[in-house]
């Protein structure tokens, strides 16, 4: 008989909101007498697992979708390795590092990853679904004939050394602060702060305070002191987040080149490209967000991957999502005409302090979404501000003026006003096309203040896209956000712009999420802070054969899912690719 699992989502569980303890008047098993869902020390509803029938009744009213039934698959007939508590989030097993090789974990948000390496970096003791924390004798036994036996005999015996680079980065100057320099001297014990600085292309802000750095530099100064620590397993929970494709690159080879017969390397990540062009395994997470996570065995990564896209895992006998994603070629655009034109640009110059930006000539279609491509700190956002009319330029002009609905970079949640008012007209006009398929019903009670990176990147994208306007900038939608989400804005966003008649400007780091949403590129190439020029929009195999040269990387096609994968350096296709100047397929 399948597991029964029953989840309350405190934060969302509302008794006065719903009629006065709507679920526990309308249990039939406390109709009948008995007492299924009760009234818990917290104020928040309380199931009783043993006693639910799965009738769904309380799930499937419950005004606040604050409660989950769930019968777990039959395959997974062992307990959980960790759960928070009664009615609260269960895990799954664990992903195994392996000696010599990276292995990636992929998966949903909210879906326990996190949760998993936290366990194996030693910060969060498992409880195997009890009360307290399971001594290492028990998880040994709880993982025997398994490569997580091996692994936890080893923490046992004080053989693994483990350094964890946690996900939020942006959390870093709240508890630090000091010079870069001073705060990596005091984990460096290599002795290697000079090397690895280089490495990573830090060393000119090692004089810099920890606070008055970007996110990007923040993520590779916390990826240094990772490394910096000596250690045989390093965990890397989303490294390449606020860094541009250049620098994600050349991260993860950086993060490849750790892994050795006595080092191995565990990472999450959301960015599809870099975990194929990284990762020698991933295990893929599977399950219920916020409710629990299951990790599976681990693949190969190209079959992980594609594995992932489809849906289904076979070994496993278990679908987790109802369709495939599959990547299609880019069919080329109609004859330019007058009246294809959305808006167009001529000779724009614009002097940001030390910062010069120029962009010749170039136009948007109507019904186009166009990517943006280029390094941190060349000019995108301050191009898509002038297109915006935020900023003015000093010299050129935006021929035709459009009206903009424009998403920033950078997203604020300093109010604590709900999502259900801040998105009221969305709410009204859009909940079919834009607030169903970005799962925002869930947050209409929250605060802004009170979200997390990812709810908050969707409530801001759905505002974008519910103004009326021709043209929706949108800067870094991808942000927080994992796999199945960017795919899913990614399709929204064309579908508008389709049927709307109207344009969409993206820019974007995760060269899979703009292969899967653009029709054009434009490119920007230059030297970060000092100049940028805009070249372009062109047709995406133009591009990003322009933007691919200049990184000296080739991408070629997966036969089975159509997606773009990095070639491996100096591989057979890459040098037969680029003796053709073909560095991408369309």
């Amino acid at each position: 008989m399948a597991k029964r699992l029953a989840v309350v989502e405190k934060e969302k569980c509302n008794s006065s909101g719903c009629g006065d303890w709507l679920c526990i008047r309308l249990c039939p098993i406390n109709r009948m007498g008995e007492e299924c869902i009760v009234k818990g020390e917290d104020n928040k509803a309380k199931i009783n697992e043993e006693l639910c029938t799965g009738c769904g009744i309380c799930q499937n009213r419950c005004p606040f979708e604050a409660i989950h039934i769930i019968n777990l698959p039959e395959e997974l007939e062992q307990e959980p390795i960790h759960r928070y508590g009664k009615n609260e989030f269960e895990l799954f097993s664990l992903p195994t590092p392996i000696f010599g090789k990276v292995v990636g974990v992929l998966g949903i948000n909210g879906i326990g990853k996190s949760t998993a390496i936290k366990v194996l970096a030693g910060v969060l003791k498992p409880n195997l679904g009890k009360t307290k924390p399971a001594s290492y004798d028990e998880l040994i036994g709880y993982f025997k004939g398994t490569e997580s036996q091996l692994f936890f005999e080893k923490i046992k015996a004080g053989e693994i050394k483990v350094s964890y680079k946690l996900q939020q980065v942006d959390l870093i100057p709240k508890t630090q602060k000091g010079k870069v320099q001073t705060l990596l001297k005091k984990v460096d014990e290599k002795g290697e702060l000079e090397k690895i600085a280089k490495e990573l292309g830090i060393e000119n802000i090692l004089d810099h305070d920890i606070t008055k750095i970007s996110g990007g530099e923040l993520q590779r100064v916390a990826i240094a002191a990772t490394v910096l620590k000596k250690a045989n397993l390093y965990i890397f929970d989303e490294p390449t987040s606020y860094l541009d494709i250049k620098q994600r690159i050349k991260v993860s080879k950086f993060i490849k080149s750790l892994a050795d017969e006595n080092t191995a390397v565990l990472v999450v990540e959301h960015d599809l490209i870099i975990l194929d062009y990284m990762a020698d395994l991933v295990h893929i997470m599977y399950g219920k967000e916020s409710c629990y996570g299951v990790v599976a065995h681990p693949r190969a990564t190209r079959t992980a991957i594609n594995t992932y896209l489809s849906g289904y895992l076979k070994e496993e006998n278990m679908r987790f999502r109802d369709h495939p994603i599959k990547f299609e070629s880019h069919p080329p655009i109609k004859k330019k005409t007058e009246e294809n034109i959305m808006t167009s640009w001529k000779k724009i110059k614009k002097k940001l302090g030390a910062f010069s930006l120029e962009a010749e000539k170039g136009e948007i279609d109507k019904k186009i979404v166009t990517g943006i491509l280029g390094e941190n700190g060349i000019g995108k956002t301050s191009f898509v501000k002038i297109l915006a009319e935020e900023i003015k330029p000093d010299k050129g002009q935006i021929l035709e003026k459009v009206k903009v609905s424009y998403k920033p970079q950078y997203l604020k949640a300093d109010s604590d006003e709900v999502v259900m008012n801040i998105l009221k007209e969305a709410i009204k006009k859009h909940t079919k096309d834009i607030i169903n398929p970005l799962n925002i019903k869930p947050l209409y009670n929250k605060k802004l203040n009170e979200l997390s990176g990812g709810e908050l990147q969707r409530v801001s994208i759905a505002l974008c896209l519910s103004k009326e306007a021709n043209l929706y900038l949108l800067d870094e939608p991808s942000a927080y956000l994992d796999v199945e989400q960017r795919l899913i804005v990614s399709k929204i966003i064309r579908d508008m712009m389709e049927h709307k008649g109207t344009s969409a400007l993206i820019v974007d780091h995760d060269l899979l999420f703009l292969d899967y949403i653009s029709q054009r590129l434009l490119v920007f190439e230059g030297e970060p802070a000092i100049e940028g020029h805009a070249k372009g929009p062109f047709p995406m195999e133009d591009g990003m054969n322009l933007f691919l040269k200049d990184l000296a990387i080739t991408f070629r096609r997966d036969p089975e899912t159509n997606r773009p994968r990095a070639n491996k350096e100096d591989s057979v296709k890459d040098r037969e690719q680029k003796a053709k100047n073909k560095y991408y397929y369309s």
